[in-house]
Parts: C-alpha cells; sequence; structure tokens
C-alpha cells in the first residue's frame, strides 16, 4: 500500500508540473484527478489485470506531460498555446538555436538526454503502475478505493462541462488531450477554408508604377517590438537611440514617418512575419506559410519584379537549404552562404549587422543598374543578445568583415548571461539599440534621394522578456529623401518622425502590400 500511494503522489505531481510551471499558485492547484483516479484502480483491480491497459495508461499520461510541459514551453517563448498539429516542426528550429548558441555536441547532448529522460520516465511510470498493484487491499483500503474512484471521476466530469466542485483540484491530462483533440478539428476545418481562399485568390501580379525607378528596400529588425519603446525597462535605451536617429536623418535630407502595426506572431519564427508582409496575409502558423508559398497568390516579390524591379533577399541567419525563397521567386538569394564573410559568427548570429548592411550597400546594391526590390533581415538582436558588439564610425574599415574578429571572444556567455534575467533584458535592449544604430547610419550615408527604405521590426521579443500582457506591435519607419512618398502614410495614421503614437496598432503587417497597391498603383 506504501508503494501504491508513493504511485499516486508520484503521479499528482507529474501531472501538475506542466501547470505550475505555467501559471505558479502552486497552493491553488495540488490535487491531480487523474492521478487519484488511477491510484483508486490500482488498489481496486487484482494484480496483473491491467494488462495491456498498462502501456496504455503510460503512454496517455506521458504524451499529456510532455504536451503540457511544451505548452507552458510555448507561452513563455511565443505567448500562445501549443498546437501539436502546427508545433512539432519548431522542434528542429529549436534544435538549431542550441546549436547556434552553444557547441554543436552540446546541442546533441541536450537533445538526446531529453530522449532519454522521456525515455526513463515512460519506463517509470510503467514500473510505478506494475508496482501499485503488487498487493491485494483489505476491505478498509476497498472502500476507501472505491469511495475515491466515485469521487474523482465525478470531479472530472464536472470539469469536463468546465465545472470546478473542488477548487484545488485539476484534471490537467484531460483538459490537455481535450485542447489538443480540438486544435487538431479546427486546424483541420482552418487548413481547408485556407486552402479554398488560396484557390481563390488572383493569380496576377500588381504593378506599382508610382514606385517604379526606384530602390524600394524593405529591412527587418530582428524582436524590434513595441516594448522596446514603450515599455520603460528597455525605452530608457531605445528612446534615445530613436532621437539620435531622427536627428541623423534629418540632417541626411531624409523624411521619416513611423507608425505600428501589429505582427502575427511573437518571441520567433520571422518567416511568417515576412511571409504577412510579402503576401498581404495574415500568416500565424507554418502551415499557412507552406501553403501560401504552394499557391500561385502573387506577392510583393512578384508585384515589384511587374513593375521592372530587380528582387533580391539578404538573409545572413539562412545557413541550411532554403527552398522557401525559391517559390517566393526572388531572383537572387543571399544566404550567409552566398555572403563573402571572414569574421566570426556570435553564438547564433552568423554575422553583425553593420557587416550585412556593409555588404548589401558594396557588393549587392551599388554594382546594380536597375531598381531594386530588396528584403534585407538584420539579425544581431536575436537572442542571446551577446556580445554587444560597437558600432564602427569607418564603413570602409569592415571589408570582408576580418575586423570582427577582435571580439570573438567578448561578452558575457550565453549560459552566464542567461542565468540572470534582468541582465538579459538589458542586453536584449543593448543589441536593438545596435542594430537601430547601424541602421540609422546606413540610411544616412547611404540611402540617397529617390529610394523608399520601410524598416521595421518582424516581432516582439519572447513573453519571458517582455511579459505575458504585452502586444504583437511593431514600428513601422517609413524613410525617403522625397518627402511625397510618405504623404500616404501620414494620411494613414502615421506620425512624423521616429516615435510611434502610442495605442494598439489597427492594422497587421499584411495591410502593407494592399497599402502599396493602393497608393502606388495605377
Amino acid at each position: 500500500m506504501l508503494q501504491l500511494l508513493g504511485v499516486t503522489v508520484l503521479l499528482n505531481l507529474l501531472l501538475l508540473l506542466p501547470l505550475w510551471l505555467r501559471f505558479g499558485e502552486i497552493a491553488t492547484r495540488w490535487i491531480a484527478l487523474e492521478a487519484v483516479l488511477l491510484g483508486a484502480l490500482l488498489a481496486l483491480l487484482p494484480a496483473g489485470r491491467l494488462g495491456w491497459l498498462r502501456p496504455l495508461l503510460t503512454l496517455t499520461v506521458l504524451v499529456a506531460v510532455l504536451a503540457g510541459l511544451g505548452d507552458a514551453a510555448t507561452h513563455l517563448a511565443f505567448g500562445r498555446s501549443l498546437n501539436l498539429y502546427l508545433d512539432l516542426p519548431l522542434l528542429r528550429s529549436v534544435f538549431h538555436l542550441l546549436e547556434g548558441n552553444q557547441d554543436t555536441w552540446l546541442a546533441w547532448a541536450a537533445s538526446l538526454a531529453a530522449l532519454l529522460l522521456i525515455g526513463l520516465g515512460g519506463w517509470a511510470l510503467n514500473l510505478g503502475l506494475r508496482a501499485g498493484q503488487r498487493q491485494t487491499p483489505g476491505a478498509a483500503i476497498t472502500l476507501v478505493a472505491a469511495l475515491l474512484l466515485v469521487a474523482s471521476t465525478a470531479l472530472m466530469a464536472a470539469q469536463w462541462h468546465h465545472q470546478r466542485w473542488l477548487p484545488v483540484a485539476r484534471a490537467p491530462a484531460m483538459d490537455t488531450l481535450r485542447f489538443q483533440g480540438q486544435q487538431l478539428v479546427a486546424t483541420h476545418r482552418a487548413h481547408r477554408d485556407f486552402s479554398a481562399s488560396m484557390a481563390a485568390a488572383p493569380t496576377r501580379a500588381t504593378a506599382l508604377p508610382g514606385l517604379a525607378g526606384r530602390d524600394v528596400l524593405l529591412v527587418f529588425v530582428e524582436s524590434y517590438g513595441e516594448s522596446s519603446v514603450f515599455d520603460p525597462r528597455f525605452a530608457e535605451v531605445t528612446v534615445p537611440r530613436l532621437d539620435e536617429m531622427a536627428q541623423r536623418l534629418g540632417a541626411a535630407g531624409l523624411s521619416v514617418a513611423t507608425g505600428m502595426l501589429d505582427a502575427p506572431i511573437r518571441g520567433g519564427q520571422s518567416w511568417l512575419a515576412h511571409a504577412s508582409t510579402l503576401g498581404g496575409l495574415e500568416i500565424d502558423n507554418s502551415l499557412w506559410y507552406r501553403l501560401m508559398l504552394a499557391s500561385d497568390r502573387p506577392t510583393l516579390v512578384d508585384d515589384f519584379r511587374a513593375t521592372g524591379h530587380r528582387t533580391l533577399t539578404v538573409m545572413p541567419a539562412i545557413t541550411l537549404a532554403w527552398p522557401e525563397g525559391e517559390a517566393y521567386g526572388f531572383d537572387e538569394i543571399h544566404a550567409a552562404g552566398d555572403i563573402d564573410y571572414a569574421g566570426p559568427p556570435f553564438n547564433w548570429v552568423t554575422m553583425p549587422d553593420q557587416f550585412t548592411l556593409h555588404h548589401f550597400e558594396q557588393q549587392i546594391r551599388r554594382p546594380l543598374d536597375a531598381p531594386l526590390f530588396a528584403q534585407v533581415a538584420l539579425i544581431s538582436s536575436h537572442a542571446p543578445w551577446t556580445p554587444i558588439l560597437p558600432v564602427l564610425d569607418d564603413w570602409d574599415a569592415i571589408g570582408d568583415g576580418s575586423i570582427f574578429h577582435q571580439w570573438e571572444d567578448t561578452g558575457i556567455p550565453p549560459d552566464v548571461l542567461w542565468q540572470d534575467i534582468e541582465q538579459v533584458r538589458e542586453h536584449y535592449a543593448l543589441s536593438v539599440d545596435y542594430s537601430l544604430a547601424v541602421s540609422a547610419r546606413w540610411a544616412a550615408d547611404h540611402l540617397g534621394d529617390e529610394a523608399l527604405l520601410i524598416l521595421l521590426g518582424d516581432h516582439q521579443a519572447a513573453p519571458l522578456i517582455i511579459g505575458e500582457d504585452a502586444g504583437y506591435g511593431v514600428p513601422v519607419h517609413v524613410i525617403s529623401g522625397d518627402a511625397a512618398l510618405l504623404e500616404p502614410f501620414l494620411a494613414r495614421g502615421f506620425v512624423p518622425g521616429m516615435l510611434p503614437e502610442p495605442g494598439p496598432a489597427t492594422h497587421g503587417l499584411d495591410a502593407l502590400r494592399d497599402w502599396l497597391h493602393e497608393d502606388f498603383s495605377e
């Protein structure tokens, strides 16, 4: 009976762990009804009668716990619930993030350790269920077990109908599996509807004669969101930088209008923000992303090609095969391996933003004799936000990037930095400051009088950094030496200068394509 009690207690702790990690408040959630129900069943059934049910119960509990832990992690990273149907492919991205921030062997070791822990957990759970059935209970134990079985079943039935009769009791496994099942059905229906909308979408690009003959540059700043501007923890760094940028750009004869748009995601998956902006659709998951790219729906890439632009993308974070880039139809794709960078990587960041912009200007933009539409992704403000590099005053000294070797072993190691969340937040703000600073200097020196630059964030940082109540807004800065190009944006609520107006965004990044169509097409 002591073994049975121990198994029940351990089951209770295991099932409640995801809830405690997600919500805290252990005192208000300390009974897992499934653990009580299983403990009662083990007491009532004769030894060996579980048979094939034991591995099935083991698998069910293990899946529920892993899904619960995944849900807690997804909330910390992205500020949303886990969707197993959509999010399992992200495991690959998680591995590459580990690989970029640590040594490859450590990433593999962590992955194998996780698999080993899952296997050991399943084995221990199966062993515990077997051990709990070795004794035949007496009459008193049988009566108590029967009462607990009836009570836990009744409480779980009530919770199934969204009624909680016992405030400290939860049914975490039941709730998790039901929620994932509901998401599976809802996502399948949404998949069908989205596929139908893709099939019905126009397949012809829209030329933008109002932008013909001009370079149009779409530059994304990693993890640059509204919290950088309005959260006091970060604004004390970012707002002075935005003021300095406004002065620098104004001195260079450039006009600026700034607004706020909602990104489809928080914390990561930048490619979904890129897709929403280029495609004119809210793309907030990997399935929609694949469906959009597989469709014949045109994007801004097609629109600018129809306008006579050379189209290309600069993606220094892409280190593997990237068929999505070909699906967009860019004339040129400059991924990490296509960029002649002789400096070191800085943890996950393959090359600093100042080099990316220098290379783009000197090796890509300047040699072209045709108007250019370019998407450029800046990544120095990507986690782990260490080291923070200085901005080099002499752009000519950047050369092939060898100059950055002097900062190769500087900064706090990620595993040390991330032991102090407040210090992580400080480094996050400083990394955004760096990306904004180099963007302003590059624009002031090289943008020119006719080009249109849209400098914008891709998404907010993870809720772990900015808080779960933060919104989805990202600043959008429209910059040009031709002030007339900014007039349509000002008419839509953008304001002069680099500081956006406080308040929630009224549109998403997906609105940008339609705005360009309305304001610059025939």
